[in-house]
């Protein structure tokens, strides 16, 4: 087992390793095995109110600091990661139930967000703007927001933790990470002791382990941040919506889907089977990008089925530390119980199952279901699951319509043998992202991600990025004397 788990099992406050002063732990498992990891002592209000007090403190200074100095800790970020790039896989894989190909995919992608946050340091550019005041120069300065709080989820903690943190410390502001609690290492304190290692100076960076059980809502109701980057489910980001509206703060909120992997009459059957199994299965399906439905023209539905069933049947379940492994379990027992009954509820229903897998403790095998009702519940809430909805449709028109049809709009695919015919497709439907000849799980440095409707608000990533930590100042010059009406 990782050193990690017992090295790291602390709360990380200015600079400080320290357990926390709440009357209970947090226990973290092996989802597979149900093996202990570690205990943490969770944080208090008061850590909280610690944590981003220290960061207050320190925030100015960082931000005066000259942006390629700050990006020399990015640099050696990087390479700490690429030196322990094994024993971090190995975390994922233990806190997760992450399977060798997922640790590897989580990795891969955390490299390249921590390569763009050593260019973001350099991104912020200042503007002059014309007046219509004769002698009157106005600048518009592009400056760091200041404290940044960050909450993120348990399906990619690792990544999605650095992929506001890091960005967020290179454009010149603080941070104060709070972890899922079913994964704490990955998603916080390893972060915390990479960037220590990597020489970014205490106090900037702090990650507080604790549950809502215990704080409430004081992580976001904080008066000391400014932005709460979010990412998890659209029922928790519509709280914490509504706690920053309240305290004026700006919220950057990803959150779930309902996406669609489309299959036009025209499509490469074979290929869109091999997009639309790794969109819906990757990570057991705990992704928000994820295939929920897979929508085929009714032309080609019987082939296309045959197939997809197919290759399903032929993903292996089961323990991730073994390579060949491609369905770990679900992060825990809640998550397996929802996935089993909303299987249960749409074969009562009156839907089909092609494919129904068994549950076993957190290891619930892949489904696959059609002849859904129009009104099944599972149709319109996001499955975080291995389920596969299969939906048949007549022409593109019905298949707008069918793929709209959701309070989500996160992402999206749709396969077809003309390219324009795909983009004029997507083009029509209410989503963030939307992908022509390929899966629905993408996730790139410099593209804008983030969804419409129920699946957030903002967007991250490049020019998004520096939008969502930094703000906007005007400072305004009179070159010669300024005239005033009395």
């Amino acid at each position: 087992m990782s050193s990690y788990f017992t090295d790291l099992a602390q709360q990380y406050i200015d600079g400080e390793w320290r357990p926390g002063t709440g009357s209970w732990d947090i226990i973290d498992f092996n989802p597979y095995d149900g093996e202990k990891l570690a205990s943490i002592t969770i944080a208090t209000v008061d850590e909280v109110d610690q944590a981003y007090k220290a960061a207050a403190r320190v925030q100015k200074e960082w931000a005066a600091t000259n942006a390629y100095a700050r990006r020399g800790v990015f640099e050696k970020a990087l390479r700490i990661i690429e030196d322990r790039e094994q024993e971090i896989a190995e975390t994922i894989i233990a806190e997760l139930g992450g399977t060798h190909l997922k640790a590897g995919f989580e990795l891969h992608l955390a490299k390249e967000f921590l390569r763009e946050a050593i260019h973001v340091a350099l991104r912020p550019e200042g503007r002059i703007i014309p007046s219509p005041v004769d002698g009157k120069e106005n600048r518009v300065y592009r400056v760091p927001v200041g404290v940044v709080g960050v909450i993120s989820p348990f399906n990619f903690p690792f990544l999605l933790s650095l992929k506001s943190v890091a960005p967020a410390l290179a454009l010149g502001n603080a941070v104060v990470l709070k972890p899922h609690q079913n994964t704490p290492i990955c998603g916080g304190s390893l972060v915390a002791k990479i960037f220590e290692d990597a020489g970014l100076p205490a106090g900037l960076l702090n990650v507080v382990i604790t549950d809502i059980a215990e704080i409430g809502d004081a992580f976001i109701e904080h008066p000391i941040p400014k932005v709460i980057s979010f990412t998890g489910s659209d029922k928790v980001g519509r709280h914490v919506a509504t706690v920053c509206a309240s305290q004026f703060k700006r919220a950057v909120l990803e959150l779930g889907g309902n996406s669609a992997l489309v299959v036009l009459d025209d499509a490469d059957i074979d290929y869109a089977v091999d997009a639309a199994v790794f969109s819906r299965y990757v990570h057991q399906g705990q992704v928000c990008m994820a295939a929920n439905r897979v929508l085929v023209d009714r032309s080609i539905e019987a082939e296309f089925t045959e197939k997809f069933v197919a290759k399903v049947k032929t993903l292996k379940a089961g323990d991730p530390r073994d390579p060949q492994t491609v369905i770990g379990p679900v992060i825990n027992s809640s998550q397996a119980d929802a996935i089993s009954g909303a299987v249960d509820q749409a074969i009562a229903e009156g839907a089909t199952a092609l494919v129904h897998g068994s549950t076993t403790d957190n290891l619930v095998e892949p489904s696959v279901l059609t002849g859904l009702p129009a009104d099944a519940a599972i149709l319109q809430q996001e499955v975080f699951g291995p389920v596969a909805l299969l939906i048949p449709f007549d022409g593109e028109e019905e298949a707008v319509r069918l793929v709209n049809d959701t309070p989500y709009g996160l992402s999206g695919a749709v396969h077809t043998a003309n390219i324009e015919r795909g983009v004029s497709f997507a083009k029509q439907i209410d989503t963030g992202m939307f992908h022509v000849n390929d899966g629905t799980v993408h996730d790139e440095p410099l593209v804008a991600f983030g969804g419409e409707k129920s699946s957030g608000i903002g967007r991250l990533n490049g020019e998004a990025t520096v939008e969502a930590f930094t703000t906007q100042k005007w400072i305004s010059v009179q070159h010669g004397r300024s005239f005033f009406p009395f």
